[in-house]
């Protein structure tokens, strides 16, 4: 088939990868324009552009997509991954076969823009990956295929995303071909059991101690790799990039109630939360392990400070 893909993260290269691998033409990328990097102000091209300019492909790059900009291009099927733009009626009609959507949940739980740290922040015990036929709606067209993971208690969305592009590079090639053959069964999602996936907000990241270990545990989870769990120390604005939940008696919410070896243990509604990667704004900004902090850091890390929520 000739194929327009649409994508801009890592998560969605992937899948860009096995596309260019397999027999189906990949006639065309649309991806979101360059953006300036978290370091500087130099434009930086997303990873699906970067590999659709070393596999010489054309490239779209619209603020917003409209039907001009693909209506010269002859394709049968749209893919769409992690595009990160709504697309309007016309630009799903233009493909032959319409459009197909990898989301990154369990459809009909989690539509919507941010389904896998929703997912972690919930506590759910299985997520996975699900191809949609694209209509109109957020997320609620009728289902091609799925595939389940478990979410094991040390997953993190970067973990997810690994999981996710394992299962669902196959499921797509596996769907594709049944697409060719006119052979897919298509199911409607129970829109009733619908949940919905908000965009995440970077104060969401902020750890709040005072909730048990479990939900902080969560929230330093479902933020890695970005925009990464913060709290602030004095005028500091630490992130905390690792950790998991210990025993202690002491629950003094954003105590620092040990330092060693292990890491950092800070109190919280309950139990108690061991930090074992930081970053600090001081110095080369490097993310310490425990050892690390005992290293030079002590002063600043000492027992009895204690994090909180906002600075004072």
């Amino acid at each position: 088939m000739r194929i327009v893909f649409a994508g801009t993260p890592e998560f969605a290269a992937g899948f860009l990868e096995s596309l260019i691998h397999s027999d189906h033409d990949v006639v065309a990328v649309i991806t979101q324009p360059d953006k300036p990097g978290k370091r500087g102000k130099k434009l930086q091209a997303s990873p699906v552009k970067q590999l659709a300019e070393s596999a010489k492909l054309e490239i779209i790059q619209p603020t917003r997509l409209t039907l001009s900009d693909i209506e010269h291009l002859s394709c049968d099927l749209m893919l769409v991954v992690a595009f990160g733009q709504i697309l309007k009626a016309d630009v799903l009609a233009h493909p032959k076969l319409g459009c197909i959507n990898i989301h990154a949940s369990i459809l009909p739980r989690w539509r919507g823009a941010a389904p896998i740290q929703r997912a972690i922040l919930a506590g759910d015990k299985e997520t996975g990956v699900t191809l949609i036929q694209m209509d109109a709606g957020l997320d609620t067209g009728d289902m091609l295929a799925k595939s389940v993971v478990s979410v094991s208690p040390l997953d993190t969305t970067a973990d997810l995303l690994s999981k996710f592009t394992k299962i669902g590079q196959p499921l797509l090639l596996a769907t594709l071909d049944l697409v060719d053959k006119g052979q897919t069964k298509k199911d409607r999602q129970d829109n009733q059991a619908a949940t919905y996936a908000h965009k995440i907000l970077k104060s969401e990241a902020m750890i709040d101690w005072h909730q048990d270990a479990q939900q902080v545990d969560r929230v330093v989870r479902a933020f890695n790799p970005d925009p990464i769990a913060f709290t602030f120390l004095d005028t500091n604005r630490v992130k905390i990039h690792s950790g998991r939940m210990v025993e202690s008696d002491l629950c003094k919410p954003g105590a620092i109630l040990e330092l060693s070896a292990r890491g950092l243990m800070v109190g919280c509604g309950n139990q108690a939360y061991l930090i074992e990667q930081i970053q600090l704004p001081i110095g080369k900004g490097a993310i310490l392990s425990g050892a690390d902090m005992l290293n030079g850091w002590t002063d600043t890390l000492k027992v009895g400070a204690t994090f909180s929520e906002k600075i004072e």
